[in-house]
C-alpha cells in the first residue's frame, strides 16, 4: 500500500479544484471572438459599433453562456458582435483588470457588458434568453420585450404562425398591455390571452389574413377558427372579462354626420355648383378635405370659427368654402388634390394660390385681409445640393457597386425621426465628399417606385440605415443618429482599410 503524505494529498486536491475535468473540451462558435489581449479588445471596440462581451471567471463557468451566445451570434450576424474574455487564464486576467471587470464577484461567475460605438454602454440585465438577447443586440436602446415584463407572465407570447393552435384568443396589443395582462391573470384557466408582435415584414401574410391594419388589433378565436375582432368595446380588464362571457362581433358604429350636413357657416361646394360660386364671389378660400383625414378634423373648428368671424364682419375680406374631395372627384382631379387638407385661394373666379401654412383662425383671417403669395415650400431633400446620393429602385445596386463603403438611409419625408437625422446625415456626407471610396446615400421609401426595393432591403421602420460593401449588404447601422455617429462609423471602416494595406506592405 502506498501512503500519500497529507501535504501532497492537499496539493492534489487543490490542483483538482482548479483543473477542468478529464476530457473536458469547450467548443466555441467561430462567430464568437475570443480575446485575451487588451490591445486586440480595444481594436475590436474601435472597429465594431455593437459588441456584447462575456467575461467569465473560468472556461467552465462560461460554458452554458457560450452555448446560448453561439445561437445569438448566428441570429445577429452582420449586426452585432459577441466576444468572450476568460478572466481565469493568465493573459486575459490583465485585460479584465484593465477593463475593471471581476466576474468572480458574480454568483454565476460570468458578466455580460455591452459596448456601443467604441465605449461602454450598459451591463446586460435583461432576460438571458435567445429572443431577448437577439432583440437587445438589434436595438440596444430599445424597450424590453413584452414577455420580459413579470406582469405579463400569464400572457401567451407567440413567435410564429402557431396562432392557429390557440382555442380562444389571439392578439397584438401594446397600448392595452396593463389591462390585457390583468385580464390574462384573472381569466387564467378559462381563456387564453395571447400576444404577437407582427410589425416586421415576415408577418405580412398573417396581417393580411386577419386584416391587421393598425395597432392594437385584437382577434377572437374559437377551436382554432378566427371569428371576429374585438372592437368598439371598453379596454379595461373588466371590459375584456365581461365581453368573453358572451363574445360578439363588433357592433356597427353610427356613421359620422358629413360636414356639409352639420350646422355651420362654411359654404360646402360640389362639382355642380363650384364654378358658379367662385364666379359670384370675388375672394374665396376653399378647403379640400376628406372625412377620414385626422388633420382635417383637427383644423375644422378653426376653419369654422374663421368663417363665423368673416360672416359677421361688415367689410369681410372673403368667404370660406369647403369641398369633400372623396365625393366631388371631378374637382379634386381638376385641381390636382393629392393630400388633405389642401387650401386654395380663388380671386375673381381664378385659382391664385395654394396655402399650406394656414391652419388657425388667426392666420386665415390675417392672410385674407392682405392676400400675398405664400412663402416658397421647403425644397425636398433630394432637390437640395448636398453630398448625399439619392437612389431609386432601378439604379440602386449598380450605384452601390461603385463604392467600397456606402451607408444608406431609407426614409419617408413625413417621418419626424427622419427629419431629425437628415441634417446630421447630410453633414457627415459632406465630411467624406473627397473620398472616392465612400458614399452616403438615401432612398425615399414613400415613393411608389421604391416600395419593392425598401421591402427587399429589410426596411420595416423609418429611418433604417444599411451598410453596403461594393453593393453587398453587410449590416444594419444601429449607432447614434448624429453627425458624430455617422462619421465615426465611416472613419472606423477607413482605418480598418489602412491597417490592412499596412499589413500587406509589411508582408512584402
Amino acid at each position: 500500500m502506498i501512503r500519500i503524505s497529507p501535504v501532497i494529498k492537499e496539493t492534489l486536491n487543490l490542483l483538482c479544484a482548479f483543473l477542468p475535468p478529464f476530457g473536458y473540451s469547450l467548443k466555441v462558435s467561430p462567430l464568437i471572438e475570443k480575446i485575451s489581449d487588451h490591445k486586440d479588445f480595444k481594436k475590436l471596440l474601435r472597429t465594431r459599433n455593437n459588441v456584447l462581451a462575456l467575461y467569465s471567471k473560468s472556461a467552465a463557468a462560461a460554458e452554458s453562456s457560450l452555448r446560448l451566445l453561439s445561437s445569438v451570434a448566428q441570429e445577429v450576424k452582420g449586426r452585432g458582435t459577441i466576444s468572450w474574455i476568460d478572466c481565469g487564464d493568465t493573459e486575459s486576467r490583465k485585460l479584465c483588470k484593465k477593463m475593471k471587470v471581476d466576474p468572480n464577484s458574480k454568483e454565476e461567475g460570468v458578466e455580460l457588458l455591452h459596448y456601443k460605438d467604441g465605449a461602454f454602454h450598459t451591463e446586460y440585465n435583461r432576460a438571458v434568453t435567445l429572443k431577448s438577447m437577439v432583440a437587445f443586440l438589434k436595438d440596444p436602446e430599445g424597450a424590453p420585450l413584452w414577455e420580459e415584463d413579470p406582469e405579463a407572465k400569464d400572457i401567451v407570447h407567440i413567435d410564429s404562425e402557431k396562432v392557429r393552435q390557440l382555442e380562444k384568443w389571439c392578439g397584438v396589443c401594446k397600448r392595452m398591455m396593463p389591462s390585457y395582462q390583468q385580464a390574462a391573470t384573472e381569466l387564467k384557466g378559462k381563456y387564453v390571452l395571447a400576444g404577437m408582435n407582427v410589425y416586421s415584414a415576415e408577418f405580412e401574410r398573417i396581417k393580411e389574413e386577419y386584416n391587421v391594419r393598425g395597432y392594437p388589433t385584437i382577434c377572437y378565436f374559437e377551436k382554432g377558427k378566427f371569428l371576429f375582432h374585438f372592437e368598439n368595446y371598453g379596454a379595461t380588464a373588466a371590459d375584456i372579462a365581461e365581453w368573453l362571457k358572451n363574445p360578439q362581433a363588433p357592433q356597427p358604429q353610427a356613421p359620422e354626420t358629413p360636414w356639409a350636413d352639420e350646422e355651420n357657416v362654411v359654404y360646402h361646394l360640389t362639382d355642380e355648383d363650384f364654378d358658379k360660386f367662385i364666379k359670384d364671389h370675388s375672394s374665396v378660400l376653399v378647403m379640400f378635405h376628406a372625412p377620414w383625414c385626422g388633420h382635417c378634423k383637427k383644423m375644422k373648428p378653426e376653419y369654422e370659427k374663421a368663417a363665423e368671424f368673416l360672416h359677421a364682419a361688415s367689410d369681410s375680406p372673403g368667404v370660406l368654402a369647403a369641398v369633400d374631395a372623396t365625393v366631388n372627384k371631378a374637382l379634386a382631379e381638376r385641381y390636382h388634390i393629392s393630400g388633405f387638407p389642401t387650401l386654395k385661394y380663388f380671386k375673381d373666379g381664378e385659382e391664385k394660390y395654394t396655402l399650406p401654412h394656414l391652419r388657425t383662425k388667426k392666420k386665415i383671417i390675417d392672410w385674407l385681409q392682405n392676400p400675398e403669395a405664400p412663402p416658397p415650400p421647403e425644397p425636398a431633400w433630394e432637390e437640395k445640393q448636398t453630398s448625399v446620393i439619392h437612389l431609386a429602385g432601378e439604379d440602386f445596386r449598380e450605384s452601390l457597386k461603385k463604392k467600397k463603403h456606402t451607408l444608406v438611409m431609407f426614409y419617408a419625408p413625413w417621418c419626424p425621426h427622419c427629419k431629425n437625422a437628415i441634417p446630421h446625415f447630410t453633414t457627415a456626407a459632406e465630411v467624406f465628399k473627397e473620398d472616392r471610396k465612400i458614399a452616403y446615400a438615401a432612398v425615399d421609401c414613400a415613393k411608389e417606385q421604391n416600395h419593392d426595393l425598401c421591402k427587399q432591403e429589410g426596411v420595416d421602420g423609418y429611418p433604417t440605415f444599411n451598410y453596403y460593401n461594393y453593393g453587398k449588404f453587410v449590416e444594419k447601422y444601429t449607432g447614434e443618429r448624429g453627425e458624430s455617429g455617422f462619421t465615426t462609423f465611416m472613419r472606423t471602416l477607413r482605418e480598418r482599410d489602412h491597417e490592412r494595406v499596412g499589413k500587406k506592405k509589411d508582408e512584402l
